[in-house]
C-alpha cells in the first residue's frame, strides 16, 4: 500500500511527498480508511507508530478550510501540543489551513487571537477548559482527537476531559488514542464515541524493527563512566539521555558540560520559554546531547536522533516504549542503549516480554578499543581530506624554522589530543558474568536476595582469590565484586589491557 491509494487531494498528497512519507504505517493503514468513512475510532497504538498522520491526514482530507475551528486535538503535554501542531501544520498548509497551539504558561490574549484565524487547535486540557469554561473561546468542531488518552488519565486530567466534552457539539467524528486500555480509559470511550471502530497495533509491532536495542551490565557508580565511554565509542549524531529525577537531569548535565560536550536539558521544572529554546536548540543542531525526564520522551519529534540512552532503566514498559520511540524515526536506523545494575536484569527480561522485544547483552568497549576506532576514523578523515591552499601556505612558513617530518608529527600530535580517550580501562561486567546473572534473573523466584541481587560479592570474591587477588589478571582487576572500595585509590592502575584474552567478550 502508498498513501496514493486513500485518493487525497492533490494539495495533501504533495505535502505528505514534501514529508518525505512513502508507505503507510500499520496503524496509518488500518485507521485512516476508517476516518474517511466517518467512523468514530479506538487507535492503540505507541509514540512513535505514526499517529498523528493517522488521524491527521485524514482530517484534513474532509476539512473545508473556511469556517473557523473544524479539528480540536486535545493531548497531555506542552511539548506534544507542539509537535502535533507542527505536523498537522506541515500537512495542511499547502491547502492554506492555520493551526493554534494551546497550553498554559503563556498570555490569553494572544493565544485566543491565534484560535480566532485557526482551523485546527492543539491543545492541552488544562489551559482549554480555562478558555472553554470562561467563555473566551466558543468552538464547534466536526473533528475531536484524544491524543495520549492514557498519559492524560494518569496525569490526573480525566475530570478536565469529561468537563471539555460537555462544550463540544453532539454532531462530530470522535477519534481516541492510547498506547494502552485500562477500565476508567474505556468507560470514558462509552461515553464520548458513538458506535467506535478499533484499531490494534499488536505487541509484536510495538517496537520500531528500525531500533537496535542494547543493555550494558554495569556497577551503580560506572554509569558516568559507561556513559562518556559509550558516546565515545559510537559517536552518535543527536542522542537523548533519559534519566528518572529531575535532580539527576540537573546533575548529569553539569557534569557532561564539564567534560566538553555540547549538552540541554529539559524536565518538568523549567520554564516554558526555556523548554521551548531547548528543544528548538536541540532540533537545530546547536546542541549534541539532550538530557532529559520522561517529560520529553511523549511527543519529541526529532528525525535524525541516531541513540538513545537510558541513564537508568524505567520503571515500566511503556516508558520505555516512548523513550526508545525517539530514535530510528522517518526510515532511519536509531540504537536504543540502556545502563542497568546487576540486580536490574529481571526489569530487562520483564520488558522484553511485555514488549515483545528482544534486548542485546553487550559488553562496554575498553579504552584501546575506543582509541582504536577514533584514531582509524581520523586517519581516513585525513586520507579524503582535500588539501586547502592555506594550509600548503601554513607548511611553507613552519619550513623555515622546522623539517617536513617534524612538522607533520607536531600536527599529528595536536590533532591526536583532541581524541584522545579518557577514563579507566575495563568499565562494567564481562560477557560470561552478564550470562550468569541473566540465568539467574530468569529463574529467579523471589525470598533469596543474594541468588540474583546485588553484585554478587562473594561469588566473584571466591573466582578471583578474594580480595588480596592478583591485580594483574584483569578479570580479577575489574572486579571487587561491585565494592567500589576494593580497588583502592588505583583504580587506574587496570589501565593495561595486555590480558585481553581473560575478560570473554563473546560475539560482539
Amino acid at each position: 500500500m502508498t498513501f496514493q491509494d486513500f485518493n487525497f487531494k492533490d494539495t495533501l498528497n504533495q505535502a505528505i511527498d514534501d514529508a518525505g512519507f512513502k508507505e503507510p504505517s500499520p496503524v496509518q493503514a488500518d485507521a485512516i480508511p476508517l476516518i474517511l468513512e466517518g467512523h468514530d475510532l479506538i487507535g492503540q497504538a505507541q509514540t512513535g507508530t505514526g499517529k498523528t498522520a493517522a488521524f491527521g491526514l485524514p482530517i484534513i482530507q474532509q476539512m473545508v478550510g473556511n469556517k473557523g475551528v473544524e479539528a480540536l486535538v486535545i493531548v497531555p503535554t506542552r511539548e506534544l501540543a507542539m509537535q502535533v501542531s507542527d505536523e498537522l501544520f506541515r500537512f495542511g498548509k499547502t491547502a492554506g489551513l492555520k493551526t493554534a497551539t494551546v497550553y498554559g504558561g503563556t498570555p490569553y490574549n494572544r493565544q485566543i487571537e491565534r484560535i480566532n484565524q485557526a482551523n485546527i487547535i492543539v491543545a492541552t486540557p488544562g489551559r482549554l477548559q480555562d478558555l472553554l469554561k470562561s467563555n473566551r473561546i466558543k468552538i464547534n468542531p466536526n473533528f475531536v482527537v484524544l491524543d495520549e488518552a492514557d498519559e492524560m488519565l494518569d496525569m490526573g486530567f480525566l475530570d478536565e476531559i469529561k468537563n471539555i466534552f460537555t462544550y463540544l457539539p453532539e454532531e462530530r467524528q470522535t477519534l481516541m488514542f492510547s498506547a494502552t486500555m485500562p477500565k476508567q480509559i474505556k468507560i470514558l470511550a462509552e461515553k464520548i464515541l458513538k458506535s467506535p471502530k478499533s484499531v490494534t497495533i499488536t505487541k509484536s509491532e510495538r517496537t520500531n524493527t528500525d531500533i537496535t536495542q542494547l543493555f550494558y551490565v554495569v556497577a551503580e557508580y560506572e554509569r558516568d563512566d559507561a556513559l562518556l565511554r559509550l558516546i565515545d565509542y559510537k559517536n552518535p549524531n543527536k542522542c537523548i539521555v533519559f534519566c528518572r529525577m529531575k535532580k539527576e537531569v540537573d546533575r548529569l548535565s553539569s557534569y557532561m558540560t564539564a567534560q566538553g560536550f555540547k549538552v540541554a536539558a529539559l524536565h518538568g521544572d523549567m520554564e516554558q520559554k526555556q523548554r521551548e529554546h531547548t528543544i528548538r536548540s536541540f532540533k537545530q543542531g546547536l546542541v549534541e546531547i539532550f538530557i532529559a525526564t520522561d517529560v520529553a520522551a511523549r511527543g519529541l519529534d526529532v528525525n535524525d536522533v541516531s541513540h538513545v540512552f537510558n541513564y537508568h532503566i524505567p520503571f515500566d514498559s511503556e516508558s520505555y516504549v516512548h523513550r526508545i520511540g525517539r530514535t530510528g524515526r522517518a526510515g532511519n536506523k536509531g540504537e536504543a542503549i540502556t545502563l542497568v545494575s546487576p540486580n536490574e536484569l529481571r526489569t530487562i527480561k520483564r520488558i522484553e516480554k511485555d514488549v515483545g522485544t528482544v534486548m542485546i547483552s553487550e559488553v562496554i568497549p575498553t579504552r584501546q578499543e575506543v582509541q582504536s576506532r577514533k584514531d582509524g576514523d581520523l586517519l581516513s578523515k585525513i586520507a579524503d581530506t582535500k588539501i586547502s591552499a592555506s594550509a600548503k601556505d601554513m607548511v611553507k612558513t613552519l619550513q623555515h624554522d622546522i623539517d617536513i617530518v617534524t612538522i607533520a608529527h607536531l600536527l599529528a600530535t595536536i590533532v591526536q589530543e583532541e581524541i584522545d580517550v579518557k577514563g579507566k580501562d575495563i568499565i562494567g561486567l564481562g560477557t560470561e558474568e552478564v550470562k550468569a546473572l541473566i540465568e539467574r534473573a530468569k529463574n529467579f523466584k523471589g525470598g533469596d536476595r543474594n541468588r540474583s541481587g546485588g553484585r554478587g560479592r562473594s561469588r566473584n570474591r571466591s573466582r578471583s582469590g578474594g580480595r588480596n587477588r592478583d591485580r594483574g589478571g584483569r578479570e580479577g582487576d575489574r572486579r571487587g565484586g561491585g565494592d567500589k572500595r576494593s580497588s583502592g585509590g588505583n583504580r587506574d592502575s587496570r589501565n593495561g589491557g595486555s590480558s585481553r584474552n581473560s575478560r570473554d567478550r563473546g560475539n560482539r
